[in-house]
């Protein structure tokens, strides 16, 4: 007789499911998507180039130029030296439209704005890898500028160190200045969402309405336009006092007020706006 011995049967052990981890939004990583479409393009080091190199040249000619007791024997030094900065904060300006209503017009706000729905944290995002990179870049632009024009004036009646009074100050107000005056031209370009609309909002409304402001014979009319943002930058980049204009803290305040203001309304426009 045989008998028949069971088989003990092991139950087989499942695989454990696929556990798919979500992705999270956080600040950093729209920090670095941010970073990466900024130094990516290659119209950003282009013009940022192309500014340093204006500011460097004019300060450069400025300097090999220049002769005791001549015309600009008055001038502010950092101001002397620094008169490119007029023709480079143009280039920046330029750039700063570019980066926020450039997307728009390629249309890749909308994979942006898909990615953080959120939305606001982009723009957040975008101000300030801008703020960073371009303060950066202006701020070692001056002083380069600044101590290699000084290799020309060092036997002039111009001749000036880093340790002078209000030198350093007018170094590092020359790069805020142009730093938020692009800040607001990247807040227009968000709030218009056209290149040329922002660049020509920007023209008329900051660079030449103060101008024609200042045709006015009115004494509170001249008063305010020294709060102006365009004049409360230049105020910033001088070393000594400028007759008329405001005094460095208080054109610090307003031009911070002028960059918050055009980013609020592109923040407001942003959040109930379709893209």
């Amino acid at each position: 007789m045989t008998t028949t011995t069971p088989h003990t049967v092991t139950p087989t052990r499942q695989a454990p499911p696929n556990r798919i981890t979500p992705y999270r939004i956080t600040p950093t990583r729209i920090l670095r998507s941010e970073w990466h479409k900024l130094r990516s393009l290659r119209s950003t080091w282009i013009t940022l180039t192309t500014a340093a190199a204006l500011v460097l040249g004019v300060g450069l000619i400025m300097g090999g130029t220049y002769t005791s007791g001549g015309g600009d024997s008055d001038v502010d030094i950092v101001v002397l030296t620094l008169y490119g900065s007029l023709l480079g904060q143009l280039c920046v300006i330029v750039l700063a439209i570019l980066v926020t209503a450039g997307e728009y017009a390629t249309g890749m706000i909308r994979s942006s704005l898909t990615a953080v729905p959120t939305r606001l944290p982009v723009l957040w995002a975008k101000a300030t890898v801008f703020t960073v990179t371009v303060f950066t870049v202006m701020s070692a632009t001056a002083l380069t500028t600044f101590v290699t024009a000084q290799l020309f004036l060092h036997d002039t009646d111009q001749a000036a160190s880093l340790t002078d009074p209000g030198v350093l100050r007018a170094l590092a107000g020359n790069a805020v200045g142009i730093t938020l005056l692009s800040l607001i031209a990247l807040g227009l370009g968000s709030l218009l969402r056209s290149v040329p609309g922002a660049i020509g909002a920007f023209t008329g409304g900051v660079m030449i309405l103060p101008e024609v402001l200042g045709m006015l014979p009115c004494e509170t009319v001249e008063r305010a336009l020294a709060y102006f943002p365009t004049q409360a930058a230049g105020a910033l980049g001088s070393a000594t006092p400028i007759t008329g204009a405001a005094p460095p803290g208080p054109a610090l305040l307003t031009l911070c007020l002028w960059a918050t203001a055009t980013l609020a309304a592109a923040a407001l426009a942003l959040r109930h706006r379709d893209a």
